[in-house]
C-alpha cells in the first residue's frame, strides 16, 4: 500500500484493518509497521465495493502493490473467481500466505515480485477489476496506470489511490474514463472503466 502521513494526532497507520462484507466480514487484518505501508481505510472500501456492487461472483482480479491485502482480500470475500495478490516486499509476502491459508482462501494467489513488472506479463483484457494503491512517495502511478490498463477487459475497472486527481487527459489516452471519484483526507481515490467494446 502506499506511503501518507497520517491525518490522526501522532498515531501513524492503524495496526488492523477490518474485511468489511462477504464471506470473511468482519476479519480483522494485522498491519505492519513499516514506513510507507497505508492500507485503505475501511470507510474508503466500503464506498468502492458499494460503488462496484456487493457481489463479484465470476470476477478476475488483480491488487497490485497489495501491502496488507485489505483491498484484494475484499474482492475475494465478496465472491471473485481469482484474485491475485502482488507485493515487493519479503515479510509482507509471508504475511499475506499466512492469511491465504488462515482463510482457507483457494481463489487467492500471492505472488512476490515488482507490481510494474508482474503487470506487463500478464494477458491482456484478462481482468475485471485491478486494484492498484502504489507507493505514494515512488511517484508510480502513471506507470501503474499504463501497465494495469491493457488487462482490464472491456467494461471492467481499474481503481487508483493516488495524492491528486487522476488527468483526464491521459485516462483518455489509456480507453479508461473516471466513472467516480471521492477525496478522504490527502488521497484521491479513482474508480476508472475501461471502454466497453
Amino acid at each position: 500500500m502506499s506511503t501518507k502521513p497520517s491525518t490522526r494526532s501522532t498515531q501513524a497507520a492503524p495496526h488492523v484493518v477490518r474485511i468489511i462484507g462477504g464471506q470473511w466480514r468482519r476479519t480483522r487484518l494485522p498491519v505492519a509497521d513499516k514506513p510507507g505501508l497505508r492500507p485503505t481505510p475501511d470507510r474508503v472500501r466500503e464506498t468502492l465495493f458499494n460503488w462496484l456492487g456487493q457481489d463479484l461472483a465470476g470476477w478476475h482480479c488483480v491488487d497490485a502493490f497489495s501491502g496488507t491485502g485489505a483491498l484484494g482480500l475484499e474482492a475475494a470475500s465478496r465472491g471473485a473467481d481469482d484474485v491475485l495478490l502482488i507485493e515487493q516486499d519479503a515479510a509482507l509476502v509471508a504475511k499475506l500466505r499466512q492469511l491465504k491459508e488462515q482463510l482457507k482462501a483457494e481463489k487467492v494467489q500471492v505472488q512476490r515480485g515488482d507490481a510494474l513488472a508482474v503487470l506487463r506479463g500478464l494477458p491482456r483484457a484478462s481482468k475485471d477489476l485491478v486494484l492498484l494503491d502504489p507507493p505514494f512517495a515512488a511517484d508510480l502511478f502513471s506507470s501503474a496506470l499504463a501497465a494495469a490498463a491493457p488487462l482490464v477487459r472491456a467494461g471492467g475497472w481499474v481503481y487508483l489511490e493516488a495524492p491528486s486527481q487522476a488527468d483526464g487527459a491521459e485516462l483518455e489516452a489509456l480507453g479508461l474514463t473516471l466513472h467516480r471519484h471521492l477525496k478522504a483526507g490527502a488521497v484521491h481515490a479513482h474508480l476508472l472503466q475501461r471502454a466497453p467494446a
